[in-house]
């Protein structure tokens, strides 16, 4: 086994890279970590760092707790590097949530330790435990693919290696790995087919776990296929993994919908099950024409938004709203966040052409107006009178008509007097300050 990992380490050249390994300190993550220990003494793995992350999932209190504790001495006698996270008490007890939270969190390990890869245990019986729950849930060919080798800064070292050849390795090494009570609980769908389905259909095929993976080598080499079809039109849908194309993704037949569809849940660590892909897919039919979008539920913290140009995932939480930033008053540099808020005079000159206001930078007449004037998002009571417009309206009816998603308004500066929205910025100009002969200043965001 120790072999067959380095030949993995070498296969994705990551004999000097830093590495973190998931360690829930069940028998697959020990066997792993075990093997890593050993192989990063080698002489060609001496400048390879390995780092156990632990993730505390919460729910089993003192038994949670006591395995943490058997993880961290274990990573010591070892010498391997160990970081631990206890989730909230508000995590929810789903295997969805829980694999998201725990995926977060090894992506957040590889930002702070500047992390190559990350290494998690997963088998061959895992990989055919997972075929038989996509097809039990009515997946497609790329659901039949199972577990990927490889998916992003995520490696499985071991999917090529049987629970079996696992158990044997901790018990000839003498490894005592923590039994966690809730792998025997059959209410959680994979646990039930692990110990209740898998069996039975042992009984029909003594060799279904091969088979299984079999399926899965197939499904792989069959949707390298298809992979050579859809590459070409990929990057005009996706804008970056969690966005894509409206008007793009509008083009696409039902089919290639639903294949972008199930890719997209997959980057976000949702499970991909067909009656989900169906729900987002018929979501997204009723609501791409509107211009002011509106949001799909998709997992604890997560919605799924789309209006007319944009289908993007946004954190589902309450937006805590920073009323006042900044008060403006005179001319000067003003810092706003990352950005500076600039106020100057205009002064022209003879041969000066007069100037057209971008989105960030606005020519105006401040005469009808005094200092101070205030930067802050907005608040109830606000209102506007449009830039080339006669009288005012409220802000929120103003965003609309400017199609301004929800989920972006609570963020966006305005510039205020009182409740008058004199700039929305970035977006557009109150009458109130508008020029219609000659400017009086520069208003610009740096």
């Amino acid at each position: 086994m120790i072999n067959r990992i380095v030949q993995f380490i070498n296969k994705y050249n990551l004999q000097d890279k830093t590495i973190i390994v998931g360690f829930s300190g069940g028998y697959d993550s020990m066997c792993l970590l075990d093997i890593m220990s050993k192989i990063k003494n080698l002489p060609e793995f001496v400048n390879m760092r390995v780092i156990a992350a632990h993730f505390n999932h919460n729910w089993r209190g003192e038994e949670s707790d006591k395995e943490e504790e058997v993880c961290k001495l274990f990573a010591a006698s070892k010498g391997i590097e160990f970081v631990a996270k206890t989730a909230p008490k508000s995590l929810k007890k789903t295997e969805n949530d829980a694999r998201i939270a725990r995926y977060e969190f090894f992506e957040e390990l590889c930002d702070d330790y500047d992390a190559d890869a990350v290494f998690t245990a997963h088998n061959k019986d895992d990989n055919a435990e997972t075929v038989l729950y996509r097809i039990i849930k009515g997946t497609g060919i790329v659901g039949l693919k199972g577990i990927s080798e490889k998916r992003a800064c995520f490696y499985r070292p071991l999917l090529g290696t049987f629970r079996s050849e696992i158990m044997d390795y901790c018990n000839k090494n003498n490894l005592v790995p923590n039994n966690d009570s809730s792998n025997s609980n059959i209410n959680y769908k994979r646990n039930y087919i692990r110990l209740n389905v898998i069996p039975a259909l042992e009984k029909v095929n003594p060799e279904v776990k091969d088979a299984l993976n079999t399926l899965a080598m197939n499904a792989i080499s069959d949707n390298e296929i298809i992979e050579e079809y859809l590459s070409a039109i990929r990057s005009q849908i996706f804008i970056d993994k969690t966005s894509m194309n409206t008007i793009e993704y509008k083009k696409l037949s039902k089919p290639v919908k639903m294949r972008f569809l199930y890719e997209f849940v997959q980057q976000l660590n949702i499970d991909p099950e067909s009656k989900r892909i169906r729900e987002i897919y018929d979501f997204l039919e009723k609501n791409l024409e509107q211009k002011n979008g509106t949001t799909l539920s998709l997992a604890t913290a997560l919605w799924l938004y789309a209006d007319d140009k944009i289908i993007e995932t946004i954190p589902r939480k309450e937006t805590k709203k920073i009323e006042s930033l900044v008060t403006i008053d005179g001319i000067g540099e003003y810092s706003l966040g990352d950005k500076v808020f600039v106020v100057k005079s205009f002064d022209r000159k003879e041969d000066f052409l007069f100037p057209i206001s971008t989105a960030y930078s606005a020519f105006v007449d401040l005469s009808l107006v005094d200092f101070p004037f205030e930067i802050r998002t907005r608040r109830d009571g606000d209102v506007i009178s449009p830039f080339g417009m006669a009288g005012s309206m409220k802000l929120k009816k103003y965003l609309n008509s400017r199609g301004i998603p929800r989920h972006m308004r609570d963020n966006i500066p305005l510039l205020c007097k009182g409740d008058e929205v004199l700039w929305v910025i970035g977006v557009g100009l109150s009458n109130k300050i508008g020029v219609t002969s000659t400017p009086s200043h520069i208003l610009e965001i740096k």
